[in-house]
């Protein structure tokens, strides 16, 4: 089971975030506080756990959190201030929705900005070591995969249900056959990828 905490002294908010390798839509990202008793031996890294324990946890973590809050950055946004700043972000604006006080955020990644005066610890792979970590990915992969069902209906011949937004092989050659839509992140070139389709 994972870890309940980085430290015993704070209440900690533990980030994380969900679509930052994507083509198209905004990235999510959510914080949440989980309480100092909190055990749940299914909770992991989002990305190890199906569709359906996923939004099983998401039930469980809403429930039970201390608070919880999920926030996104569009495309447009991501185009103006890069990815990494996009992600950011969404996980500060994450920790602005939270409505019950904390003070200590742990985040997953190497990578962070200075929020409030409130210390901060990056910690790589953290959404395999923290609970709440954890639990802030299930969130914000959980409501990106709403978005992206949303956006399936509008764009289907990208086939958005399938590829999530990556970058896989028919997602590539949609976009070089039909163009970009207005959900896509234009700053994310294709040029690498059309040399690799057409070898």
């Amino acid at each position: 089971m994972l870890l309940s905490y980085y430290q015993k002294k704070f209440i900690e908010a533990g980030c994380d975030e969900a679509g930052r390798g994507c083509l198209a839509g905004p990235v999510f990202a959510a914080a949440v506080v989980l309480p100092k008793n909190f055990k749940n031996e299914e909770l992991n890294d989002s990305k190890k756990l199906s569709r359906k324990q996923r939004e099983a946890l998401r039930i469980i973590i809403e429930k039970e959190a201390v608070d919880f809050a999920v926030a996104s950055i569009d495309n447009i946004k991501i185009d103006e201030i890069n990815i990494l700043n996009a992600s950011i972000l969404a996980m500060q604006e994450a920790l602005n929705k939270l409505r019950k006080p904390f003070q200590f955020i742990i985040v997953d990644g190497n990578k962070f900005k200075p929020y409030k005066k409130i210390p901060h610890q990056t910690i790589v792979k953290g959404d395999g070591k923290y609970l709440s970590i954890a639990a802030a990915s299930v969130l914000a992969k959980t409501y990106r995969d709403e978005w992206i069902e949303r956006a399936h209906k509008k764009y289907p011949q990208y086939d958005w249900l399938s590829n999530k937004g990556y970058g896989v092989e028919k997602h590539r050659k949609a976009i070089i056959e039909l163009g970009h839509t207005p959900l896509h992140r234009k700053s994310f070139v294709l040029k690498e990828m059309q040399m690799q389709l057409f070898k």
